[in-house]
């Protein structure tokens, strides 16, 4: 095991130069430079890896391996931070496969800044997060969260509410070979196996390679989890402290979606499950008698609904019901990237960092459509329909598969230049280039008579067979667009030791260029709609046109400076003051859905002011953290109906602001026992009425964020003796409002998990093998986890809010060798 023991207040203050200097980077090479020293004596910096002892001039908590190697296998990173003060996460399943959705300090994920080595991997068209595409956890060694601040390199023109990053380990220098199977509820299966070369070749060289598989079925209703993961590093270490590393990472997820339901669907089925069959109607086959498929208008018996089911979507002997079929609510994706990360010394006080970094995606959330023969897209113009069942005839409906399928393939090059004035002044300066091709397509494609896609990517590419033709030739789908997203940031940094290391001041500026090209192939939304009606090869123009298709190009800057001071009063005492301004650029959804070229100026990016105000104390077998923030948040982007234009625009309606409070304490009570708790409250004020359409509002004002707990507390104990070790944590969320208007609630809950772990590889010479027993929410919570907000529930612009039901109690046995 890790050793426990804690590194004392005097040999924190030694760290000084290095260990303060560093922490407020992301984990780029640069960073890492920064973190050296830190990283060397993590393992007594930290309490069982759950808390770190930090010099940032920020609030920011930071995990090891130590700590997320306790959490269930193949686990999501950002379930695994989800104790850290100010976190939210809840996921849509217990082993983390079927994404979910984060909160911090009010923010949202498309609003925090997440990189993997330096790497950013918010979606280049709307920042998106999606959890359960992130690097197997065996093979992160530690992961740091900063609440509400970027980083003064942060490679992002998105966060304006924190970022997280974690970092790949390092190959060993020894050769070895790890293998974990893994078993648990719901039929779970994963095999992860690790082998490193250790050092090899006149050069030292070293590598690894990891592959894991998971499969498993759902909590709750019809449907699997597939994943398929491949990493590899090669660390090439050169003169001194120089060196070069490349990485691969490659991860394959097949998954259906879990179904979400309204509190009153909840209230009457027991579960809310997606369908596992998908009824459907046998062509008619005489032109001009009936002729009509899946036309749920005409399913007369079976769409009145049935005995024991509140929906007729809920039945499945209706048509409709295929809405709900398990094999059309999937989730596929295919995502990667190659990571290179390089450092040179160019003299005794001068080095040079490069990590270039090139990624791939592929991803879609399904879907099925019912359209008509006579769909206007299909006719293209000509008057005439699209045979679509080969009955003989144009007068039927037809169910499809509707994915909306986003290929990015994104390039970025993260550099610096350190400078070491002395031992007590360091300038930093770096440049990011990251530019992403983001293809959005929406191939309608046909079905099986079982109702499942040819392929689950549809008919792009040609994956799942032809694509289905308008009458004129051209591809039949609901979107069609290109983007080009690029950013091009200077960032300079100032670090400077006084009073005999007592004080040190860091002074930040970085500036972002974010330009957006857009290529809107379609003719977009009408009468609101927020689809587009795309046209491929009209004769003519469709009625009414909406927003014709057009190509455009957006910039945005600003220039965003950062301050932070750490006071030292005494040994193992920190006081720490910081202020970060960030931005948050439009999203390709805000710019193209029924905008026309004259109206892009109109969405302008939102702004944030960040503060923070702390005391830490590091000594004594404790680890303490206190903080009061303030971030005010301007230009809120939201979509609205616009009465005059007829369409959903997005459109910038007041400020936000957002304030709290937040606790870590780590303390190692004996040698056998740690404990760790932390605490934060978020309060949040909305300060304008949300417009709705003309001169009607959503009262939105002097209400809170949606789908933001107030309170959350998170706790762990830790005991260990000799091969035995024993875990229990806790996290209690608040009330979390599910709409902006605040009149419908998700209750608090409280959850446990449960670890246990016989370390018996001491007795056979080898001090990584143990078998280890996982329990997720140990008491079987019932609880509401992610939702789908909304407006209001009633008045203007209501809907009908929907939730994930949280994963219950899950029990997850590994064996871990190594050899």
């Amino acid at each position: 095991m890790f050793s426990k023991k804690f590194l004392t207040g005097a040999a924190l203050t030694a760290l000084s130069f290095a260990a303060s200097s560093g922490a407020a980077y992301a984990q780029s090479t640069a960073s890492q430079i920064q973190e050296d020293e830190i990283v060397v004596t993590a393992a007594r910096r930290s309490i069982d890896g759950a808390i770190s002892a930090e010099q940032a001039a920020k609030a920011r908590s930071t995990i090891t391996q130590d700590f997320i190697d306790q959490q269930l296998a193949g686990q999501s990173i950002l379930s695994t931070i989800n104790l850290i003060p100010g976190v939210s996460f809840t996921n849509n399943d217990p082993y983390g496969s079927s994404g979910g959705n984060i909160r911090m300090r009010g923010f949202d994920g498309a609003r925090i800044s997440l990189t993997f080595d330096g790497v950013p991997l918010n979606d280049t068209g709307n920042y998106a997060i999606f959890s359960n595409q992130m690097l197997d956890p065996e093979l992160i060694s530690r992961a740091n969260v900063n609440m509400g601040t970027t980083d003064v390199d942060s490679p992002t023109a998105s966060a304006t509410g924190g970022t997280i990053n974690y970092v790949t380990r390092m190959p060993s220098d020894d050769f070895g070979v790890s293998v974990q199977p893994s078993y648990g509820s719901n039929n779970y299966y994963r095999l992860l196996t690790i082998v490193d070369t250790g050092t090899f070749g006149p050069a030292n060289t070293s590598a690894f390679g990891a592959v894991s598989y998971q499969h498993y079925d759902q909590f709750i209703g019809a449907g699997d989890l597939e994943k398929l993961q491949l990493n590899a590093r090669v660390y090439q270490p050169l003169q001194g402290d120089d060196f070069m590393s490349l990485a691969v990472h490659w991860n394959r997820n097949r998954n259906y979606f879990y179904r979400q339901g309204s509190l009153a669907e909840w209230a009457f089925y027991d579960d809310v499950t997606n369908l596992d069959v998908c009824t459907r109607d046998a062509p008619n086959g005489v032109a001009g008698v009936d002729g009509l498929v899946d036309n749920i208008q005409n399913d007369g018996a079976n769409n009145a609904g049935a005995v024991g089911f509140l929906s007729a979507n809920d039945n499945p002997a209706n048509p409709a019901s295929c809405t709900n079929y398990a094999g059309l609510r999937i989730n596929p994706s295919n995502t990667g990237n190659i990571r290179g990360q390089s450092r040179f010394a160019l003299g005794e006080n001068l080095t040079f960092t490069f990590d270039p970094t090139a990624q791939y995606v592929l991803a879609n959330g399904g879907g099925t459509t019912v359209v008509s023969e006579t769909d206007t897209r299909l006719m293209a113009g000509t008057g005439l329909g699209v045979d679509l069942n080969t009955d003989g005839d144009t007068l039927d409906s037809v169910r499809l598969y509707s994915p909306s399928n986003t290929n990015t393939i994104r390039y970025a090059v993260l550099s610096s230049l350190i400078w070491e004035l002395s031992d007590a002044h360091r300038f930093v300066f770096g440049y990011t280039y990251d530019t992403g091709r983001h293809r959005q397509t929406g191939e309608y494609s046909l079905l099986d008579p079982s109702g499942d896609p040819g392929d689950v990517f549809g008919a792009k590419d040609e994956e799942g067979g032809a694509p289905i033709l308008n009458r004129v030739g051209g591809v039949f789908q609901k979107r069609d667009r290109l983007s080009i997203a690029t950013l091009s940031q200077f960032s300079a940094r100032y670090i400077g030791d006084f009073m005999n290391d007592a004080l040190t001041i860091d002074i930040g500026v970085r500036a972002p260029e974010f330009e957006r090209d857009l290529d809107q192939r379609c003719f977009a939304a009408t009468a609101g709609t927020g689809d587009p009606t795309c046209n491929t090869g009209f004769v003519a123009a469709p009625a009414p046109a909406g927003v014709a298709p057009f190509r455009a190009s957006v910039s945005y800057e600003d220039v965003l400076p950062s301050l932070g001071v750490v006071y030292r009063p005494g040994q193992g005492q920190q006081l720490f003051f910081s202020y970060a301004e960030g931005l948050s650029a439009p999203r390709t959804d805000d710019l193209y859905n029924g905008l026309t070229v004259a109206q892009l100026d109109n969405v302008q990016p939102e702004t944030s002011q960040a503060y923070d105000l702390g005391y830490r104390y590091q000594g004594g077998g404790m680890i303490l953290s206190t903080t009061a923030w303030f971030n005010a948040f301007q230009n809120r982007i939201v979509r609205v109906f616009d009465p005059l234009e007829g369409i959903n625009i997005a459109r910038n309606i007041g400020d936000v602001d957002l304030w709290g409070a937040e606790l870590e304490l780590g303390f190692q009570a004996s040698d056998d026992i740690s404990l760790y708790f932390s605490a934060a409250y978020t309060d949040s004020e909305v300060q304008e009425n949300l417009p709705i359409t003309g001169a009607t509002f959503a009262l939105t004002a002097g209400k809170q964020l949606v789908e933001t707990p107030d309170w959350t507390f998170g706790g762990r104990i830790e005991w260990e003796n000799g091969p035995f070790q024993l875990g229990l944590q806790g996290k209690f969320v608040g009330d979390r409002w599910a709409t902006d208007v605040n009149d419908q609630v998700a209750n608090a809950y409280t959850t446990f998990d449960l670890d246990a772990r016989w370390d018996f590889g001491q007795s056979l010479g080898n001090e990584r093998t143990y078998l280890q027993l996982n329990i997720l929410n140990l008491l079987d919570e019932e609880y509401f986890g992610s939702f789908g907000s909304q407006v209001a529930t009633t008045g203007p612009g209501s809907g009908t809010v929907r939730y994930n039901i949280g994963a219950p109690r899950t029990i997850q046995l590994s064996l871990r060798a190594d050899f």
